[in-house]
């Protein structure tokens, strides 16, 4: 069992289960890559996986510090040691041009930064021609979770767009062999009474299941690992998702959308971008790049959270999530009663969810999402709302951040329906933003206070009447004054 840094093999399997990438690099004496706040905020500890397709090399961010080193067996890691020795005797050019423009001060951020700059320019080689501002947005997507202290971003903007240009040697793996064919049955990595299983097919994953009841079902792992790096919690027993088959496909016929519990943020934005354009908008907000190439739209329901984001969407749109049991057996739920209370679900202790159903015609509707947050990108929300206009001229409301689960509006749904104008009268507006406030109980603390999340939302609400009945108008929020 190994993984390849930098082309060399590293045994892996002694390595303890809840052991991360960032530690395991550390512990091979490739100290460039760096931890600076073990929650995959800041993104010092950005290393690059490329991953093998027949003949062709796809190649991803990640933060290093909340990925499980077992979760990527057989696969290949670069770190800015490597990607120096691949384009020996020269800099690689994310490396040259930092240099050039004056990219860093005091260093610390600089090897997540030049990672971040060289995962996209090895993906996204038609960049290289690309217009000035499509460049510049690539290199902002791809650096919105590198944090810099000292230069202020522009030089460091200046050296990814630079980077892009500049010709680079091809990167040389060692691929298409036996030693890193795919593997078919469950993989494991154990250590003592630790142990971290990685099934390939829902059968695979009901016996693993069976075997360990008290494993924890990890996928991309961006929120669990947090209980390791944050609250030095010891976590013996995992089951990963991210490699199940039947967890990783979107599927579309004329009735639905299906998405499977293990698909990644990064996916589905390329995957919904024509049929969903609202919601892969919210996902560009979500994390990080190096986030979004791990966390799974199946973790972000199932962990449960409050301020998770994508809950308000799809229990605007009436979302139907797709349950197993380790015994094979099946049933279905909807999103709006699978919440039981904070951090509860109806999930039994045997059941995983599959996939993620979103009707067509529910897809059709015209729909508004608001996240407000301190930050644009990687932040959490203080106030997370989401509102569709249903072919019957009513309007679904569901908010996150404002209870102990993500939750819908349904008495305040009541009182709006669309006029003879096509248009929610500003007496029904009136009523139902008092409704809203009766009906939401949000709490205060570090991101905002209760008064300030009521408000939000009624001025949320006010706002999305308006847009949703004029498509090509958009407002500000609007507030008392």
């Amino acid at each position: 069992m190994a993984l390849y840094i930098n082309n060399e093999a590293i045994d892996i399997q002694q390595v303890p289960a809840d052991t991360s990438l960032l530690q395991l690099l550390r512990q091979q004496q490739l100290t460039g890559t760096k931890e600076g706040c073990a929650s995959g905020d800041c993104g010092a500890c950005t290393v690059m996986v490329v991953e093998s397709s027949g003949q062709s090399l796809t190649a991803k961010a990640i933060n290093s510090c909340i990925c499980p080193a077992a979760s990527l067996e057989n696969h290949y890691i670069m770190t800015v040691e490597g990607l120096t020795a691949q384009q020996a005797p020269t800099l690689h050019p994310a490396q040259r041009a930092m240099v050039e423009c004056h990219g860093s001060q005091c260093g610390f951020c600089t090897p997540g930064f030049v990672m971040s700059l060289a995962a996209l320019k090895q993906a996204r080689p038609d960049l290289a021609t690309a217009q000035v501002e499509h460049q510049r947005q690539a290199v902002l997507d791809a650096i919105s979770g590198n944090l810099c202290r000292c230069t202020g971003y522009r030089p460091i903007v200046e050296a990814g767009c630079q980077s892009l240009k500049i010709p680079a040697q091809s990167f040389s793996f060692v691929h298409n062999n036996e030693s890193t064919a795919p593997c078919s049955s469950t993989t494991t990595v154990q250590k003592a009474d630790q142990i971290y299983l990685k099934p390939k097919n829902e059968k695979q994953l009901q016996q693993a299941i069976s075997d360990y009841p008290s494993a924890r079902l990890i996928a991309g792992g961006t929120d669990l690992m947090l209980e390791v790096t944050q609250q030095y919690q010891t976590i013996n027993q995992f089951i990963d998702l991210s490699d199940v088959d039947e967890l990783t496909q979107t599927s579309i016929d004329d009735d639905s959308l299906l998405i499977g519990a293990a698909v990644t943020y990064s996916d589905l934005e390329r995957q919904l971008a024509d049929i969903a354009p609202e919601f892969v908008a919210l996902l560009h907000r979500l994390g990080s790049r190096q986030i979004r190439n791990r966390a799974t739209l199946g973790g972000n329901i199932c962990n449960a959270s409050p301020i998770a984001d994508s809950p308000p969407f799809l229990l605007a749109l009436d979302a139907i999530l797709h349950l197993a049991s380790s015994t094979g057996q099946r049933r279905s739920v909807a999103l709006s009663e699978f919440y039981l209370g904070y951090k509860q679900t109806a999930m039994a202790s045997d059941e995983y969810l599959t996939s993620i159903e979103i009707s067509r015609s529910a897809l059709r509707q015209p729909v508004k999402l608001y996240k407000v947050s301190k930050r644009y990108e990687d932040d959490i929300s203080a106030v997370m709302g989401a509102f569709s206009l249903t072919a019957q001229g009513k309007l679904t409301i569901a908010f996150g951040g404002m209870a102990a689960t993500p939750i819908r509006m349904n008495d305040t749904e009541q009182l709006l329906q669309l006029d003879i104008n096509g248009e929610f009268a500003e007496q029904a507006i009136t009523k139902a933003m008092a409704s809203l406030a009766d009906e939401l109980t949000p709490l205060s603390d570090v991101r905002a206070s209760a008064a300030y999340r009521s408000q939000m939302a009624g001025n949320l609400l006010r706002k999305a009447c308006i847009e949703l009945c004029q498509p090509d108008l958009s407002i500000g929020v609007f507030t008392d004054a």
